[in-house]
C-alpha cells in the first residue's frame, strides 16, 4: 500500500524517517520539494561529485574516477555526461518501508535523469544521486531544491532480513558513495 501524506508527516516527526523535514510543498519559484500527496520530494544538496576526463568508469571500483566539488547555488551538467549527487535529507527508512524513487519531471523535459535505487526496509542514510545528462546542451541543476519524489510503500508483512541485518555496503552513507562491490 502507497502511504500518504499524513502517514509521512507522522513518521518523519515521530520517528526521524526524514530530517530535515519539510512538511508542507515548496514551490515559490524553486522546484518543488517537501511532502506531496502520497510522497516526499526530496531536494538536493550542494554537494557533488564529477567525473574526471581520464580513466575508466567500473561498477566494481570508481572511486578514482569522481572528484568531489561543492557549489553554491547549482551545477552546470555537461552534455551527455552523468554527475552525483546527495539528498538535502537524511532518511531512515522502517522494517515494514521500501521506497521507489523518481526523478522530477522539471528535469526530465530538460533531458535530465536521476537515477536512484531503492531505500530498503531499515536503510538509513544521505541518498546519492546519479544525476544524467542525455542532452547536447549544459543543463542546470539546483542545490536545495526538488530533485526527485519517494513514495513509500508498506509492506504485507515484516521482511525476514532488513538491510540494517545485511549490514548493507550503503548503510549509514555521509557522503557521496560511488560504486562499490
Amino acid at each position: 500500500m502507497v502511504k500518504n501524506d499524513r502517514w509521512i508527516k507522522k513518521m518523519a516527526l515521530e520517528n526521524k524517517m526524514i530530517e530535515p523535514f519539510e512538511p508542507g510543498q515548496i514551490k515559490d519559484g524553486k522546484i518543488s520539494f517537501g511532502t506531496s500527496s502520497y510522497g516526499y520530494d526530496m531536494r538536493l544538496s550542494n554537494e557533488f561529485m564529477i567525473m574526471k576526463t581520464d580513466g575508466i568508469l567500473d561498477p566494481k571500483n570508481s572511486s578514482g574516477v569522481f572528484k568531489p566539488v561543492e557549489v553554491k547555488d547549482f551545477i552546470d551538467v555537461k552534455p551527455n555526461s552523468i554527475v552525483l549527487g546527495k539528498s538535502l535529507e537524511y532518511f531512515r527508512i522502517p522494517r515494514d518501508i521500501i521506497t521507489i524513487a523518481f526523478g522530477k519531471s522539471t528535469y526530465a523535459r530538460c533531458g535530465i535523469f536521476v537515477n536512484i535505487t531503492p531505500f530498503e526496509p531499515q536503510w538509513e542514510g544521505f541518498v546519492t544521486l546519479s544525476i544524467a545528462n542525455t542532452t547536447s546542451l549544459p543543463v542546470r541543476v539546483y542545490a536545495n531544491e526538488g530533485i526527485a519524489q519517494v513514495l513509500f510503500l508498506q509492506a504485507g508483512e515484516i521482511c525476514e532480513v532488513s538491510y540494517a541485518d545485511r549490514k548493507g555496503k550503503y548503510q549509514k552513507q555521509k557522503e557521496i558513495v560511488s560504486s562499490k562491490v
